[in-house]
């Protein structure tokens, strides 16, 4: 079973569409197909540049699609609850029982409340999950204003996550708008997040380096 083929089961897509319609009705930025994909096809590509068997690329690629169907259950320990909904998915599926494990494992540590960079795919995984910020993600630009989260994602028109040439180092670049939000309130609600990507970066043998208008914050 592959990536593209787990992308076409029609529960999966069911649970994902139904997770991102919950936090919706919560106020949450997007959560759905856009995330992700983008989620996915990044924890493959960190992978895959370090090296990693192609299998392995690929099961990341999988957990980045899965990661955040927790959110159907409620948005609370939603990577524990995802990781259980996984499971069920893989299992229905015929998945190796270690292709599973190494799935849920990810899935189940994605969270920067709960989670650890405990394997190199859920390592793979913070990095991706925690790296999607973008303008793109805010449902409502009239209300931006209002809320703390979207005025941050608003504000920010750029994002890249790059190696160095030598593979050592990962590091996320931002272009913020400070005309929506400043660069403060985007470490006021993504700090936590951010040692996070360090401590999975650190799992990889990486450093991790957070640079925001052409300044290095980590």
């Amino acid at each position: 079973m592959t990536y593209e083929q787990l992308k076409q089961d029609e529960a999966v897509k069911v649970y994902i569409a139904q997770a991102d319609a919950s936090l919706k009705a919560l106020g949450f930025t997007e959560h759905s197909f856009a995330h992700v994909t983008r989620v996915s096809q990044t924890a493959g590509e960190i992978l895959e540049t370090l090296g990693y068997p192609a299998r392995t690329v690929e099961l990341a690629k999988i957990a980045g699609y899965l990661h955040d169907i927790g959110n159907v259950v409620n948005r609370v320990d939603h990577s524990q609850s995802g990781a259980v909904m996984a499971f069920r998915i893989l299992d229905r599926m015929n998945f190796l029982p270690e292709e599973i494990a190494a799935i849920v494992t990810a899935i189940g540590n994605h969270d920067e409340g709960t989670g650890l960079p405990v394997s190199a795919i859920a390592a793979a995984l913070i990095l991706a999950d925690k790296s999607d910020v973008r303008r793109s993600r805010v449902r409502d630009k009239a209300t931006v204003a209002l809320d703390i989260h979207d005025r941050v994602n608003y504000s920010v028109t750029d994002c890249r996550l790059s190696f160095d040439e030598k593979h050592t180092s990962i590091r996320l670049t931002l272009t913020v708008d400070t005309h929506f939000s400043s660069v403060m309130e985007y470490l006021e609600i993504f700090m936590k997040r951010m040692l996070l990507c360090q401590k999975a970066a650190e799992a990889l043998g990486l450093t991790f380096h957070l640079e925001i208008n052409g300044q290095q914050v980590v």
